[in-house]
């Protein structure tokens, strides 16, 4: 459930933010881009890095002026960085909250700099996540964005705004999670208009904080992922050097924002960094798996040639007869929604086998399904199963044919001396994880 919003006054303008936990340590966690307080808690990952950070900490957000459920100002009064330091102080006062660690993510970095420099008395700790000094390049930053590359960005947005805007650079690991997109794109259109959006753009554009980056006292943390796909490493390695003192975390992965992919090495960062104490390893394991997807082939047309009681009489049929034979071939189903089916196996003959058999005993339902297959690394959770290996099996499901079972080279070659026949099919360039051989299953 999402905590009890509330509003400071900032000169004119309300300033809507929650305060969760009972930490020792007040914690300004202020965001990047745009944000919506309530819908934030309504994304599962979201909430969980809400939660581990509000373990040890008195954890204080806010939505920006003009953003979320702040009040929305006009294209001429968009905040300057000044006036944003004013709305942190406007909520410290309202929170109770004489010092703070200040927590900024990507555009909200500079102002949190700026911040710490300007007011050290209330700052007691500073931490930078995928953020920059400056947004666009220089000669002498030569890892910041064109111009043209940046207006080519802001026009983006024209012929998008509405659906899941920016989410392949800011988070890649999630394009193929349609309820993450749904939810994405809800909180965009909630949380700000489209003239706001590019204006805002615009602003940010303009940022350089360069100077006063060596005038910042204040113990900082600089978290940057390697590959982040918005904002260049090196503008994390720029911070970490012109700050005095500042330690530098770099850490694997894709995603810009923090919460998607591997969140927790992020606030494990966090956690040591403000309290010293770094947190026992959660009780995630690593094994190896063959993670198996399945869908109904034109699922859309077959549904409205028979009608939604038929459909959904098929569709039933059509589970009984998947979990079937997951449950005889020893797959464990991890998802199901709509038409499509995600389980994993200990085994890749098992899971191939497992993949014909649900093909083959649809069929007389007058559907066919799409099958893909992978074996990899994956993180098994309590309640969830993660890792590169799933988003790749998702994506050779994708690339498979009505009646097809595809799976990629890793395991074609697990199953070698089993009789398995395969037919190859090429090399296909799989969206977020490269370039992968797949191979169709003939004969089991």
């Amino acid at each position: 459930m999402s905590p009890e919003t509330h509003y400071a006054k900032s000169g004119d303008v309300s300033i809507a933010y929650q305060v969760t936990g009972e930490g020792p340590i007040d914690l300004v966690y202020v965001p990047g881009w745009v944000s919506h307080l309530e819908l934030s808690w309504e994304e599962p990952e979201f909430a969980h890095e809400l939660g581990r950070l509000a373990s040890f900490s008195r954890l204080i957000r806010f939505d920006k002026r003009g953003t979320g459920l702040s009040d929305r100002v006009t294209e001429e009064d968009l905040p300057t960085l000044e006036e944003r330091m004013d709305d942190v102080r406007a909520v410290m006062d309202a929170s109770a909250s004489d010092r703070a660690a200040l927590f900024g993510t990507s555009e909200g970095g500079p102002m949190c700099a700026l911040f710490a420099a300007t007011y050290p008395d209330r700052t007691s700790a500073l931490i930078l996540y995928g953020s920059y000094a400056k947004r666009l390049r220089a000669p002498d930053y030569p890892w910041g964005q064109s111009e043209e590359r940046y207006q080519e960005y802001l026009d983006l947005f024209n012929e998008v705004f509405g659906g899941p805007v920016d989410l392949e650079a800011r988070a890649p690991s999630t394009v193929i999670d349609e309820r993450f997109k749904e939810w994405w794109s809800r909180m965009v259109r909630t949380s700000v208009s489209p003239s706001a959006l590019r204006a805002l753009h615009r602003m940010n554009g303009q940022i350089d904080i360069r100077g006063i980056l060596p005038s910042i006292r204040v113990p900082t943390l600089v978290l940057h992922r390697s590959h982040d796909r918005l904002i260049d490493v090196e503008n994390g390695r720029f911070l970490a050097a012109h700050i005095p003192g500042a330690v530098y975390r770099e850490l694997p992965g894709v995603d810009h924002i923090p919460w998607a992919g591997d969140q927790d090495s992020i606030v494990d960062e966090i956690q040591e960094f403000l309290t010293g104490v770094r947190p026992p390893p959660d009780q995630h394991d690593r094994v190896l798996a063959t993670v198996l997807f399945t869908d109904i082939a034109g699922s859309t047309s077959v549904a409205a040639r028979l009608g939604d009681r038929r459909w959904r009489d098929v569709l039933e049929r059509h589970h009984q007869v998947v979990r079937a034979k997951l449950e005889q071939f020893g797959g464990g189903e991890v998802d199901t929604a709509g038409d499509g089916f995600f389980a994993t196996f200990q085994g890749p003959a098992r899971a191939i086998r497992c993949a014909c058999a649900i093909r083959d005993s649809v069929r007389p339902l007058g559907i066919e399904i799409r099958a893909g297959l992978h074996t990899g690394e994956c993180e098994l959770m309590t309640d969830k199963v993660g890792g590169i290996a799933v988003h790749t099996g998702a994506r050779v499901a994708g690339e498979a044919k009505a009646g097809e079972v595809l799976v990629s080279s890793t395991v074609k070659d697990l199953v070698a001396g089993s009789g398995i026949v395969f037919a190859d099919r090429g090399e296909r360039e799989l969206k977020g994880v490269g370039a992968w051989r797949v191979y169709s299953v003939v004969d089991v």
